[in-house]
């Protein structure tokens, strides 16, 4: 008998009243004067580790009626049961508390967290640094408004506080993808995010001591997040699969789009309850948080992971191109490759209008659309939103129409293409709209279709040169920032002399010129081993 099949025999049962055993016993003893014999039986007790006892009952004999009442003599056998019994009891209350289903479910959450890939752990942690990334860099151009109130700055001043942040980041673009291939991905996103976390922190004093003191607290802060990419990158061609790739690198390159939604979100409701300085200290403070994370759960290759499950090593490994660490970079080969410089152009003018939206956008709410700092803040979060969404839709239609055989070339060009000629579009019809709420609707049109570029040439690094994936995003995001500065202080320039429409007629122009060299001369095979 196991222990639930003893508790039901002991248990009352519906419908059935108790026997009365008084009469039976009153005639039994009438009928039998004599003493009686007492009588014993036996109960066997296994629990469900199989250890067991006796009992022994016996009734009441030799001349002692104690009222009739039964006693029960416990005995054991000749074995100590101590141990049978504490076991009994721990079976039994895990029978009567359910503990054994619990136990069961955690152990099946356990095995589910163990189950799940932990390239996306990487890939999910990536994201995170770049929703980081981007509160921390668009946090500015929200606060810019009452910091240039309460320091008399005009545009001029405005825009060349804008673009010292790109300073400092054009200048570790190149290194860090060096240092990244070399050294490992791992190192690099730690040390840039903990860098420009630190410098976000300091914004404030330095705005307060003077303005040159400003100009080189944000190029630090551009140092820091200069080495991003380039770590990114290299951890990802280490870690994704082909298959997998474009939708790997929209979802980290949507942190960016989502740090933007927060960081103008948050940072209107931060200046009016705590004034402006609180962004930066709040903002900032995040990134240590994040650095403990990847410290404990993050590696640089899946080779060098010790928990990684064998199964899925062999799928990463099995279609891995980028075998060992890079020991000297063939910096004449790369250049001399077409696709590598269709990728610089093309990045260049793709960043002109994409840095110049993340710059000056609230700023263009509050000065044509008539928006209040509030209002700036809030519709600038539609078009990152937007983004978010079709930097994902984007990679996620590579992906299918790489796996239905269509060649990577051409899904690259296909999305590269939708990338640039959407944002132009769109920006050419903001000179005739009237409307605010259509003005806003153009913005997160143009910036929604821009986001397909994260499957065109944001995949291509990895496409044509997966071993120097770090080196050549370096290279061409160098001419990417070199759009950032010359577009966001130009765009300053521009507005003393011109208007908005001069402005999105240069990215426009760019837009288009980015369009013919990237279906000239791209490629989405791979040309460097």
């Amino acid at each position: 008998m196991n222990a639930r099949a003893l508790l039901y025999s002991f248990s009352p049962k519906p419908n059935m009243a108790p026997p009365d055993i008084s009469a039976t016993k009153r005639s039994f003893i009438a009928d039998n004067p004599r003493p009686q014999t007492p009588f014993r039986f036996r109960v066997r007790i296994r629990n469900r580790e199989q250890y067991c006892c006796f009992v022994r009952v016996s009734g009441g004999g030799g001349g002692e009626r104690r009222g009739g009442k039964v006693f029960a003599d416990v005995k054991s056998e000749a074995y100590d049961i101590s141990e049978s019994v504490d076991k009994f009891d721990k079976g039994l209350n895990d029978v009567v508390s359910g503990k054994e289903d619990s136990e069961a479910e955690s152990a099946a959450e356990v095995s589910w967290l163990q189950e799940f890939p932990k390239r996306w752990v990487i890939v999910v942690l990536c994201f995170s640094a770049f929703l980081l990334c981007n509160m921390d860099r668009v946090n500015m151009s929200i606060a810019i408004l009452p910091m240039s109130a309460e320091y008399n700055w005009n545009p001029a001043t405005v825009g060349l506080i804008q673009s010292s942040f790109f300073w400092g980041y054009l200048l570790t673009q190149i290194a860090g993808g060096i240092w990244a291939d070399t050294v490992g991905g791992k190192q690099v996103l730690a040390f840039g995010v903990i860098w420009w976390s630190i410098a976000t922190i300091l914004t404030p004093v330095a705005a307060k001591i003077g303005l040159p003191f400003l100009l080189v607290v944000r190029a630090f802060m551009g140092i820091g997040e200069g080495v991003a990419m380039p770590a990114m990158n290299n951890i990802l061609s280490k870690w994704i699969p082909v298959a997998e790739r474009s939708r790997s690198l929209a979802l980290v390159y949507s942190g960016m789009y989502l740090g933007s939604v927060t960081g103008l979100a948050f940072s209107p409701f931060l200046i009016h309850q705590f004034g402006w300085p609180s962004v930066f200290y709040s903002f900032g403070s995040l990134g240590t948080v994040w650095f403990s994370v990847w410290l404990s759960k993050a590696h640089s290759s899946p080779l060098e992971d010790p928990e990684l499950r064998p199964a899925e090593k062999k799928l990463i490994l099995a279609s891995s191109i980028s075998k060992g660490p890079v020991k000297a970079i063939p910096w004449k080969l790369i250049l001399s490759k077409a696709p590598v410089w269709a990728l610089i152009v093309s990045h260049f003018c793709h960043n002109w209008g994409t840095f110049i939206l993340l710059t000056w956008m609230p700023t263009y709410y509050n000065q044509v659309l008539k928006f209040n700092l509030t209002e700036s803040g809030l519709f600038c979060v539609l078009p990152w939103l937007t983004m978010a969404f079709s930097a994902n839709l984007g990679g996620w239609i590579a992906d299918t129409l790489v796996s239905k055989g269509f060649s990577v070339t051409r899904v690259r060009k296909i999305m590269q293409t939708i990338g640039f000629l959407g944002p132009a579009f769109f920006l050419t019809q903001l000179s005739h709209i009237n409307s605010p709420a259509m003005a806003v609707l153009c913005m997160a049109c143009s910036q929604g279709t821009d986001a397909f570029s994260q499957s065109g040439l944001y995949s291509n690094h990895q496409d044509i040169a997966p071993r120097y994936s770090g080196v050549l995003l370096g290279l061409s995001n160098t001419a990417g920032v070199l759009a950032g500065v010359f577009g966001t202080a130009s765009t300053g320039y521009i507005l003393q002399h011109g208007s908005w429409d001069d402005v999105f007629k240069v990215s426009v122009g760019l837009y288009l010129v980015g369009t013919v060299v990237w279906n000239l001369f791209s490629t989405g095979e791979k040309v460097i081993d």
